[in-house]
Formats: C-alpha cells, structure tokens, sequence
C-alpha cells in the first residue's frame, strides 16, 4: 500500500527539528548563510526556501483569522505526486516512483536536461548550478526507510505531531476527520492536486495565504505530456545525425593543412 505524510499545520510550532533530521540522515551539507534565515525570511524567497542542499523549509507565515494575527509555518518539500510530472518528463529514467510512494532521483542516469524542473508544478526541483558535474535535487522521501516500511527521518522526529507517516488512505481519512473536529478549511491539499501527492496538508486558514499552488489541476500532469516526451530520445538521435552529416558536408572539401 502507498505511504504518505500528513501535515497538520496548525500543530507545527516551527521547531525545524525534520529539517536537522533531513539533513543528518541524507548527509546534507550545511549552509552557513542558510543557518542564518528565519522562517519568516524563507516564506517571503521565490524558491520557498529551498536550495540543492536544503531539501526541506520551513516557511512563517504571518496571517489574519478572526480579526486577530495568528502565525503558522508551513513545511515545504517534494509532493512526491501520485502520477509524478518529472518521472514523466525525464527520458533518460533518472527519476523514478517507487510503488510505496518516494519519487526518487539517480544522478548517475541524469543528463542535464531538466525537463523534470519545467514539469514539476509545484516549483520544487533545484539544480546544482555551481558544481563542475551538477545534478537535479530535492526530497527523497527517505526511500531505504519507506521501502522497509519504517517512517521517514522528519517524520520520526517531529514533537508534536504536525507530520505523521502512514498508509495513505488511512491519512487521507484521518485527514477529513480533523477537518471536522476542528473546523479547518475544508480541503485536504495534496488530495486532488496533480492527481494526487503523497503529501497531504490540512489548515485552519486559506492555503491561498500561504503560498500553495491553489490552481494547480486535478488532472494527473502525465497525461498531457507522456506523448510528446516519448519522442524526445528519437528527435535528440535525428539531430545528432544532422548535425554529424553537415559537419561531414562542410568538410570533406577542405584540405589538409601542411
């Protein structure tokens, strides 16, 4: 059965401990300049905090409910979608979905393309611009965890229950019944979104206020690309024997300098 995570946002106190538990099970470097950010400071970046070695943020947001001023901070990482737009889009197999739910990524099998960053449509992948053999990264979903069906590494550090590993299904109904009880925002993000994540988020305010992608379809993103990204090895070969025949033109006339 596929595995998930949910994401009660108002029980998140903003303690940052999954973001040392992603960073100390992936042996992530640490960033100085990072170390130096507030979540509020990560809420208001373009790429919400996320940077090749930080695979996780969490974002403050300071908000208005009830006439009064309420903060709530948001974790954000890889949806690791159901039907994922990166797997689809990268012709070369570097990413893959596992059946247990991790999207996960081989650099070995990367090419540089990152058709998988034009597709994502959450705005998650980053790209080691700065390194001499640079790949695609992002959350993992902690895979030699999930696949021997432990919880991940955030999850199993988490102290008051803000993230919580499980079946999927069982997540999405516990999900449904908080949203009861507690009078949240009817709307489980993650349910629906791109055909659904693995990631489900649960709120007492508008997800809108918090930067989500609330426009994002509900129609599994494959389905509109998988015909054309099929092609995409059969136009690389055509060009490559284009450009090798007018490379062969141009020079077969030339001679040899002495």
């Amino acid at each position: 059965m596929a595995k998930g995570i949910l994401v009660d946002i108002p029980k998140c106190i903003g303690c940052e401990s999954c973001s040392v538990a992603c960073k100390l099970w992936n042996e992530l470097e640490w960033d100085p300049q990072e170390k130096t950010k507030t979540a509020t400071d990560r809420a208001k970046e373009p790429n919400n905090g996320l940077w090749p070695e930080e695979w996780t943020s969490i974002n403050r947001y300071n908000l208005q409910k009830n006439g009064s001023s309420v903060g709530r901070y948001v974790k954000t990482q890889c949806m690791h979608c159901e039907e994922p737009a990166c797997v689809s889009a990268c012709f070369s197999k570097a990413l893959q979905k596992l059946p247990q739910g991790p999207v996960i990524y081989d650099q070995k099998l990367c090419v540089g393309c990152r058709y998988c960053m034009m597709a994502c449509p959450f705005d998650i992948l980053r790209y080691e611009w700065k390194k001499s053999i640079p790949g695609v990264r992002k959350c993992q979903m902690c895979p030699t965890r999930v696949t021997n069906n432990q919880e991940t590494a955030c999850t199993s550090v988490c102290p008051t229950g803000a993230i919580t590993f499980g079946d999927r299904d069982e997540l999405l109904a516990e999900a449904k019944k908080r949203i009861r009880k507690n009078g949240y925002v009817d709307r489980v993000f993650g349910e629906k979104e791109a055909g659904g994540t693995s990631w489900l988020y649960i709120s007492d305010t508008p997800f809108e206020q918090m930067r989500f992608r609330t426009d994002v379809t509900t129609k599994p993103l494959p389905s509109y690309t998988e015909g054309y990204m099929k092609m995409t090895p059969f136009i690389g070969g055509a060009w490559a024997t284009i450009l090798a025949g007018l490379y062969v033109f141009n020079n077969k006339n030339k001679e040899p300098l002495d």
